[in-house]
């Protein structure tokens, strides 16, 4: 189910964005003669007025056609008046910047919505969340692509682990405390499912992981983490929840998509230095330098999507992403057309579009790339959760 919510969820991203741009130049009198979902081949369409609306095939993104946005376009003189181009700057932020805020106000929507339904996560007194014994995630796999030792068990998400071997547990952080030291060993844990008690036999895994002496990562001579093998159960805990009341939870949500926008820039900017790296990576096979710096695509989003709650959060995480990266002043990014219609504002002239081809060119091709090696990862190299 909740992958039908991730894909829906992409999807309506996409209207909206694109739906975002059409409401405003509508509102505005412009003359909108497309509005697709899709690239590529037209799969569907339907006129209605002077708009085409319809489906093309490559189902990653969307447009809407305005005249006049392209200062090259020829447009009849009777229309003239109803081109972008011959819109006062206020109209043309709004209707260039109305996806980005969309967005942003979807992303706000949608971590409200966690909040209010889940409640925020209880902290303790350095700020970390407190753990419960309930499965939030079950792996499918281990670190190394085997099934993973919770799931081969039985374990569901919901469960509440309740001893280990026959003692009970009191914290999740004394139960991973066992599990790291009982690698190898099939151990007896017993768990609560609806209310029923259980029991299940459980052969753990071993995996390498870094060494914490007095909860500090031990490192080598080099600076690189010392790390050993201990027992792996594959599974991640649900947190202490607190219904804090609306306006704590509006203040929680804006916080969450400032949060967001910090680490959009961040990756953003590490996706763009990395790229190389990331290139030769995926032809070399080197999976640890390939998940430093990796493109996700809907299918791949498609995979991940978890429990509603983490999904949902997914889907505002993307919206910001998206909108970070359509903020960048750079054509045709939305981001560039508000710095180019800025620069008519402050200096009174239009700027010369031919020089900004090289500059659109680059930035469609990195996308293009990032798209294409996001889709290949996506399909043949899965996330391992």
């Amino acid at each position: 189910m909740t992958t039908a919510v991730m894909l829906i969820g992409i999807v309506l991203m996409i209207v909206i964005h694109e739906g975002g741009h059409f409401v405003a130049a509508k509102s505005f009198d412009m003359k909108v003669t497309e509005a697709f979902f899709g690239f590529g081949p037209k799969l569907w369409s339907t006129q209605r007025g002077e708009t085409e609306y319809g489906v093309k095939a490559i189902p990653f993104g969307g447009y809407v056609r305005i005249i006049g946005m392209n200062p090259l376009e020829e447009i009849q003189l009777d229309e003239e008046d109803r081109t972008y181009r011959a819109a006062p700057f206020w109209q043309k932020s709004i209707v260039v910047l109305a996806g980005v805020i969309s967005h942003l106000v979807v992303a706000f929507l949608l971590f409200l919505i966690v909040f209010a339904v889940w409640g925020q996560r209880a902290q303790d007194e350095d700020g970390r969340a407190i753990p419960t014994l309930e499965l939030a995630v079950v792996a499918q796999t281990t670190p190394s692509g085997e099934p993973s030792p919770a799931l081969i068990a039985g374990f569901e998400e919901g469960d509440v682990i309740t001893s280990f071997d026959g003692a009970s547990l009191a914290s999740w952080e004394g139960f991973v405390d066992l599990i790291r030291a009982n690698g190898g060993s099939t151990v007896a844990l017993g768990y609560e499912r609806d209310g029923s008690p259980g029991e299940a036999a459980v052969t753990l895994g071993l995996t390498d992981a870094p060494l914490i002496v007095d909860d500090e990562v031990v490192t080598d001579g080099a600076g690189d983490p010392v790390t050993e093998e201990v027992g792996y159960f594959g599974a991640a805990p649900e947190v202490e929840r607190v219904d804090a009341g609306l306006l704590s939870n509006i203040t929680a949500a804006i916080g969450s998509v400032v949060t967001a926008i910090g680490d959009s820039f961040r990756g953003l900017w590490a996706m763009v230095t990395g790229l190389p790296d990331l290139l030769f990576a995926v032809v070399g096979d080197d999976e640890e330098a390939i998940n430093e710096v990796r493109p996700i695509t809907p299918i791949g989003l498609a995979r991940i999507a978890g429990p509603l709650e983490s999904t949902l959060a997914i889907l505002a995480l993307v919206n910001v992403f998206v909108a970070i990266v359509n903020i960048i002043p750079l054509y045709p990014l939305d981001g560039g057309h508000f710095a180019v219609a800025t620069y008519e504002k402050v200096t009174g002239r239009e700027p010369d579009v031919s020089k900004l081809t090289p500059v659109a060119a680059v930035v469609v091709l990195f996308l293009v790339t990032i798209g294409l090696v996001g889709l290949y990862l996506d399909i043949f190299r899965p996330l391992q959760l």
